[in-house]
């Protein structure tokens, strides 16, 4: 997976990297930055997609399409597809520029809208990425868990870095006896639930 990562997608990735690296330290304002994980952070999740069950796979926070880039590498070598969602028009239009040019259009489908508003759709979800704004975290993930299949994995960003705003979140999951759980240190930090 790793060592045949297409050279459109490397293009974009590092494309994707250096906008996010200059957002950080030219001053872009925080709502109009892409925030988009790390690369350590990226891998970690094919690593995580790549082995999680055969059912739906989806991602709440779409940004410029540099996660899906991860998760579809996975998705492709599982021979199975990926709906990521976002609610940001200018977002969603710059994630499809990068599908466009990454050619992994037959494996991503892009969704403007709320995840929430289409979550209850879902009966077998296998592996779900949450990085959005972070007041929708405790909502999403009161409809994932219940949808994941045995196995699955709900995953969200910032478990770190926006621990104490996500902390009645982080609690409900690491007490939930429906999911082993656990914060991982990567990146910014992984919450990462495992349907029991």
């Amino acid at each position: 997976m790793f060592h045949t990562i297409p050279e459109s997608i490397l293009k974009r990735m590092k494309h994707l990297e250096a906008i996010d690296a200059d957002d950080r330290t030219n001053g872009t304002p925080r709502l109009q930055r892409l925030r988009q994980i790390t690369p350590e952070t990226g891998r970690f999740l094919a690593l995580l997609a790549a082995i999680a069950p055969a059912g739906d796979m989806i991602e709440i926070g779409t940004s410029a399409g540099y996660s899906t880039l991860w998760l579809e590498l996975a998705c492709r070598q599982m021979g199975r597809t990926l709906t990521t969602y976002e609610v940001l028009e200018e977002r969603a239009a710059l994630a499809g520029e990068t599908f466009r040019l990454t050619a992994v259009e037959d494996v991503v489908s892009l969704v403007l809208g709320d995840a929430r508003e289409h979550i209850s759709a879902y009966d077998e979800l296998s592996f779900c990425f949450l990085d959005a704004e972070k007041d929708i975290y405790t909502d999403c993930y009161e409809l994932v868990i219940p949808r994941l299949l045995p196995g699955g994995f709900l995953v969200t960003d910032n478990a770190i870095n926006h621990r104490e705003r996500l902390q009645p979140m982080l609690e409900r999951a690491l007490c939930d006896e429906r999911v082993d759980a656990m914060i991982v240190p990567v990146g910014k930090g992984e919450l990462v639930c495992r349907k029991i």
